[in-house]
């Protein structure tokens, strides 16, 4: 696996193996390539930034509430 950044981008590059690109979908800000045999290759997210920071804040609130429900 090799991830890669273009700040100039801001997109977030992850390759899952070395198999060749046969086609891409998009669902929202994540561009998913396929293999032949369907299997994913690549993940593009672009706006990476914003992105990550909207996973990041839904962590830290998810980690926030369930150490909430431990103190009782």
């Amino acid at each position: 696996m090799k991830i890669r950044y273009s700040k100039n981008e801001d997109i977030l590059i992850i390759e899952l193996s070395n198999e060749k690109i046969d086609h891409a979908e998009e669902t929202g800000p994540i561009i998913i390539h396929f293999s032949v045999d369907k299997k994913p290759v690549l993940l593009e997210i672009l706006e990476a930034s914003e992105f990550l920071s909207g996973v990041m804040k839904l962590t830290m609130k998810t980690k926030s509430h369930k150490h909430s429900e431990m103190i009782i």
